[in-house]
């Protein structure tokens, strides 16, 4: 006796299967309807067209980093409008009834160490319900040397993405320190330079968009390993690099005729605005490929951190420096507070150092070692660090709850 659908009755076979439960049987029509019934319809187009866009706006972006990073305006405004295009680019294209394509545009930022390019890919990381990977060119090879394979950006970028492939493709990749695989120089070298050029060529394929084969879990790739198409049309990717002696390859292109009228020797000032003069020729001749830069359409560089600047990163920012330190005091019912001229200090030591901002919390913690070391101790006493405490290491003063201050 042939087998039936307890539902709709219909007759076991090989184009409509059955599944038995106890003295009952649906059929696979059946089933199908009741996902249908609970879950509704599959729909693909929802999830890309009922984002709310208002939170992706320039100005709504810009606000931000303004929240996280002292000056760079430009920069920010760089950033935060290539972000806004992106995510207008994949959720709303469609809005407008014609056959044009929107393409993407890259961005590279051109600027010293510590000028703020990491933390902005950061902050936004932060802020953004979308996937970003951060990842370092230094650690990247060409494929089958001793490093890391260039396919293993994608695989952070889908881990980031709690391993959702839909919703990694619409994210966002910041490759930092792209200046370190340049090639030496502007001739092709003769040897294979794989973490190099090597790295250049690898690096356009996902780039510019195309279906790359990744491994899940990272790692080096073997025959016998399952892999996962990502498609990287979609995903924005945004470079980051110090470039040190791009100023050079600037100054020798430019000769003496733009800048100072015609001087032999420009000044301090004008010789850190040469990064503004940048163009793409000038990166080709730092060792970069034509190729990779015809990939990366928007180029901004970022300005050396002025003395004052400085100062407003190490107080301002929702968690600045300063604000950290204080916290902490706090804990242990410790109040800290700065004389302007000690926060004038560091900021002029983290100059000297060339370090940009990433080096303030270096000198923080060596001049607040000694104190900290003694800080549990020092419950409701008021700690004052000056400028000799900067400069000479001196003790800081301890200021006793009733205002005398002792050594």
């Amino acid at each position: 006796m042939s087998k039936e659908c307890s539902f709709c009755k219909a007759v076991e076979s090989i184009d409509n299967r059955l599944l038995a439960g106890e003295d009952v049987y649906i059929c696979e029509n059946c089933v199908i309807s009741a996902y249908k019934i609970f879950f509704g319809e599959e729909e693909t187009t929802a999830a890309t067209t009922d984002v709310d866009l208002t939170l992706f706006t320039p100005k709504e972006l810009k606000t931000v980093l303004d929240n996280y990073v002292i000056g760079q305006d430009e920069a920010k405004k760089v950033f935060s409008v290539a972000v806004y295009n992106h995510y207008k680019r994949i959720l709303k294209q469609n809005s407008v009834d014609d056959d044009t394509e929107i393409q993407k545009s890259n961005v590279l930022f051109v600027g010293p160490t510590g000028s703020g390019k990491t933390l902005m890919a950061q902050t936004l990381a932060k802020y953004l319900d979308v996937p970003i990977a951060i990842t370092d060119a230094t650690s990247l090879t060409e494929a089958g040397y001793v490093g890391e394979d260039v396919e293993n950006i994608l695989t952070r970028l889908l881990q980031v993405a709690d391993n959702d492939i839909e919703k990694a493709e619409r994210g966002i990749i910041f490759i930092d320190e792209l200046d370190k695989i340049a090639r030496a120089g502007e001739n092709r070298s003769i040897t294979r330079d794989v973490s190099g050029e090597g790295v250049q060529q690898a690096l356009l394929k996902i780039i510019e968009g195309s279906q790359v084969n990744i491994s899940p879990k990272g790692g080096r790739k073997h025959p016998n390993q399952e892999f996962t198409q990502i498609d990287t049309s979609n995903i924005l990717f945004i470079c980051g690099g110090a470039f040190a002696g791009l100023e050079e390859i600037i100054n020798k292109r430019l000769g003496s005729n733009v800048l100072g009228f015609g001087q032999e020797k420009r000044g301090k000032d004008e010789e850190a605005k040469l990064l503004n003069f940048v163009e793409p020729d000038d990166l080709v001749h730092y060792g970069l490929i034509p190729e990779l830069i015809g990939r990366l359409h928007a180029i901004t560089t970022l300005n050396p951190i002025s003395k004052e600047a400085m100062v407003q990163i190490l107080t301002e920012p929702k968690n600045a420096i300063v604000k950290q330190y204080k916290k902490l005091f706090a804990i242990d019912d410790v109040a800290l507070s700065f004389e302007e001229n000690a926060l004038d200090a560091i900021a002029e030591l983290a100059i000297s150092r060339k370090t940009g901002a990433r080096g303030l919390r270096t000198i923080m913690e060596d001049i607040m070692l000694d104190i900290m070391y003694e800080l549990p101790e020092l419950a409701g006493y008021e700690i004052l660090i000056t400028e000799d405490v900067v400069k000479n290491k001196t003790k800081p003063l301890y200021i006793k709850p009733n205002n005398k201050k002792i050594a």
